[in-house]
């Protein structure tokens, strides 16, 4: 990977970056069930442990940080490489957690959306309402996995409901930058599918054979399956790629996609910050590490963050 900057290791697959108005970015680490701070030099403050396993994160507009909880994996060290598998042995399901930063205070928002139990809620975004779209990726065992969908919720824990349905293995999520297109990666297809946003927790369009209403943004095939993603402010989703590892871009119309390796095969999640939003921090989860390299376009400002 050219030109990235080591900011931390030592992580236990950390996920979620979040850039803090004050340079710090915070990282869940999933195996260790931490919400964690790390600072510029690299020093590490765990804020919240959060058991389970913590996976996306996202600022609302209380200041709170809002975490997609897993439930915990099986975790193998494949040559130095941390691997993650089935579903944890102590797995008791998956939920979204709202965390007071100043008192590292933890309580649980949803578990469920009505008869639906959530398996293994990943990704989150929130859109310009103060609400919040997360994916479901599910959980596998040794001989079936989850069929799942995305879901919109709101952050008073009054609202919850499933709003696509079926996808397979669906992970990371974002917005255009006028909020008007919602994109959903697929991990194990290695899809990017972008659907129409018709308001707060609504989506268009007619069904597809697959029985939902996206539209293919991306489909490179090989050996390239998709994780979280982050979108620039020109609108070019960046979506962090697995086996290939690396962050892969694709521009809104799906014509111009550029990849752009970084060495981890387990490369999960990007988000941006620094001046002018030209900083990408990417997490290498396989190595443990939280990196940055300076982005060819300003990254796309979230809503409260």
């Amino acid at each position: 990977m050219n030109g990235f900057r080591e900011i931390a290791s030592g992580l236990r697959f950390p996920e979620g970056p979040v850039v803090l108005p004050d340079g710090d970015v915070l990282v869940v680490e999933i195996e260790r069930g931490t919400l964690t701070r790390v600072r510029p030099d690299g020093t590490l403050q765990v804020v919240a442990d959060l058991g389970g396993g913590p996976n996306g994160a996202a600022l609302g507009r209380d200041g709170a940080v809002y975490v997609c909880n897993n439930g915990g994996f099986e975790f193998t060290d494949l040559g130095g490489i941390l691997v993650p598998g089935h579903q944890a042995h102590d797995y008791g399901g998956g939920c979204i957690q709202r965390v007071d930063l100043a008192t590292g205070k933890a309580e649980v928002l949803y578990t469920r959306a009505g008869d639906t139990v959530l398996k293994g809620p990943n990704d989150i975004v929130f859109d310009a309402a103060g609400g919040f779209w997360f994916t479901d990726h599910g959980k596998s065992r040794d001989r079936d996995r989850d069929t799942t969908g995305v879901f919109y919720a709101t952050p008073d824990g009054n609202r919850i409901e499933e709003v696509i349905f079926p996808l397979m293995a669906p992970n990371g999520i974002g917005l255009s930058p006028d909020g008007g297109t919602l994109y959903v990666a697929e991990t194990f297809t290695g899809r990017v599918w972008a659907f129409a946003v018709e308001g707060p927790g609504r989506i268009g369009g007619e069904p597809n054979l697959l029985g939902h209403t996206g539209r293919l943004l991306l489909a490179p095939g090989g050996l390239n399956l998709y994780d979280s993603l982050g979108v620039d402010g020109e609108g070019h989703v960046c979506v962090a790629t697995l086996i290939n590892g690396g962050i892969t871009t694709v521009s809104p119309d799906g014509a111009d996609v550029v990849h752009i390796p970084t060495g981890d095969p387990l490369t999960t999640n990007i988000c941006f910050g620094g001046e002018g939003l030209r900083t990408a921090y990417i997490t290498l989860s396989g190595t443990g590490r939280l990196v940055a390299m300076d982005w060819p376009r300003p990254g796309l400002r979230l809503n409260f963050g």
